[in-house]
């Protein structure tokens, strides 16, 4: 019993060593993609490296008191931090544009992200609320209020920063928790259908984000026929070929491919590191999401099982449309490769995702 006992206070030493190997290949490849851009606009090649250096800093901090903190007792609270969140998604309008979207405060020379907040807050949040026994997930009533007004609001906000990738990760993830937790598929659909019209209306009545679409529509079946992004990040992944051009050897980071350390940082991974380089990659994501399903299962109750599976869905999600849209498969979107690319919002929100995974993974024998 004691062994056992002891057993079950360790966390998944598996889970951990992928995230940091994934998050030290992010930084290597960072520095490889963004040092050129970083010296002709801020006049140093650390600039983005150094950045995101203090972020994988700030993350490891973290994980390490996220790992150790009482879930539970914390998501009593997620409701109120939910209204706030949502509070800070409306104050990014009073701030400056940047790249045509207001999705960003700023904190002296820090930048935050409250969408990738927000998605966070929200898993634990349905967690919470969809784990007590009083609610009746069969009555489609419970199952639409309070849910319908604060996670709406949520995602319109977002949408109109606009920000159409992470609408798609919350809409999905949603869907999938309310899912998981036993809702009826008949209510599920009844739900989705009025936002589903309303994303149709507002892409190709009033026009939100219609080109991107259309581009996106051309590039189907030939990705040299779609959006500048698109046929940049083909012939990047494609110069690659099996074993890469070398670290640091890329050309399309020569101001060719946009954005090769954020958005398209796949693509540029493909370049210089080449199809080995993208299976390592995947392989390493693969496992951490395939840990946070074991730990999602062997869950002893409702509300762990939840939160495990929320956060590994979330974190799917959003590795699959990032990749999806490098690769052609979907629209761009403008979502960051979990752990991989440049940004501190991103990469900490994802570390407290897997902070979370490690500490339900106490719980349980690994």
């Amino acid at each position: 019993m004691r062994r056992s006992r002891a057993k079950t206070q360790r966390i998944d030493e598996r889970l951990l060593a992928a995230y940091i190997a994934l998050v030290l290949l992010g930084v290597v490849m960072i520095y490889s993609t963004s040092s050129m851009l970083a010296e002709s606009r801020f006049g140093s090649h650390l600039h983005f490296f150094r950045n995101q250096v203090i972020w994988m800093f700030l993350s490891a901090a973290a994980i390490w008191v996220i790992s150790k903190f009482d879930l539970q007792r914390f998501a009593v609270y997620s409701a109120p931090a939910l209204l706030g969140t949502l509070l800070l998604l409306a104050l990014v309008f009073i701030m400056p544009s940047r790249n045509g979207s207001q999705r960003w405060l700023m904190i002296g020379p820090l930048t935050l992200q409250p969408s990738e907040i927000f998605k966070f807050i929200v898993v634990v949040y349905l967690a919470f609320s969809l784990s007590n026994h009083k609610r009746n997930l069969g009555d489609l009533k419970q199952l639409l209020f309070p849910y319908v007004p604060i996670l709406g609001l949520g995602l319109i906000l977002i949408m109109m920063e606009p920000d159409l990738g992470s609408c798609l990760v919350l809409g999905i993830t949603i869907i999938g928790m309310f899912f998981l937790a036993g809702a009826r598929m008949k209510h599920l659909v009844t739900a989705a259908v009025p936002a589903v019209t309303s994303v149709l209306f507002v892409v190709f009545v009033l026009g939100y984000k219609k080109a991107r679409i259309m581009d996106y529509l051309g590039s189907v079946l030939d990705p040299l026929q779609g959006s500048y992004q698109t046929r940049q990040a083909a012939l990047t992944l494609g110069s690659g070929g099996i074993f890469g051009t070398g670290l640091g050897e890329g050309r399309q980071k020569l101001f060719f491919l946009p954005y090769p350390h954020t958005d398209f940082i796949f693509a540029s991974i493909g370049e210089e590191l080449g199809l080995i380089g993208l299976l390592i990659i995947l392989g390493l994501m693969f496992y951490l999401l395939k840990r946070g399903v074991k730990i999602a299962s062997m869950q002893p109750d409702k509300f762990g099982y939840l939160l495990a599976a929320g956060m590994t869905l979330s974190l799917f999600i959003n590795i699959a449309i990032n990749i999806g849209v490098v690769t052609a498969i979907l629209p761009v979107t403008g979502l960051a490769l979990p752990f991989i690319s440049y940004g501190g919002s991103s990469l900490l929100v994802s570390s407290a995702a897997v902070g979370v995974l490690l500490n339900l993974s106490r719980r349980v024998e690994q």
